[in-house]
């Protein structure tokens, strides 16, 4: 398949259903939380994708393409934290826990790949 915009890289697509999922999930969190947890967690699971999409932009310049990916990989790192935060305070259970956090896995082993082989994706 042709890679023609970036919502056509499998990892957009897998971090924007991550992004969704946290999304819906953290509806339920506590009201309490919602200018904490709730607000980091949604900021940094989007920041992902919107960061993959800004990286594709710039992969003409490896070096600032290289450098969009290694902030989107920060970021699902941030997520993965914010995760282990919710879990640890009951509000995702351990399956949600588990498929989320393995994604977010899946997105920074994709992200190192895409970097690692900068030429690979130059327009």
């Amino acid at each position: 398949m042709e890679i023609r915009k970036h919502t056509d890289l499998n990892v957009f697509q897998v971090s924007f259903e991550a992004g969704m999922k946290i999304f819906e999930l953290s509806k339920n969190f506590p009201k309490e939380e919602k200018y904490s947890l709730t607000d980091q967690i949604r900021r940094s699971s989007r920041s992902v994708s919107s960061n993959i999409a800004e990286a594709w932009r710039k992969r003409k310049y490896p070096k600032s393409f290289i450098s969009k990916l290694s902030d989107s990989e920060g970021e699902a790192a941030e997520t993965q934290v914010w995760l282990d935060f919710a879990l640890k305070c009951e509000y995702l259970d351990q399956k949600n826990y588990d498929l989320l956090y393995d994604q977010y896995e899946h997105i920074i082993a994709m992200l190192i790949n895409m970097s690692t082989k900068p030429d690979q994706w130059k327009i």
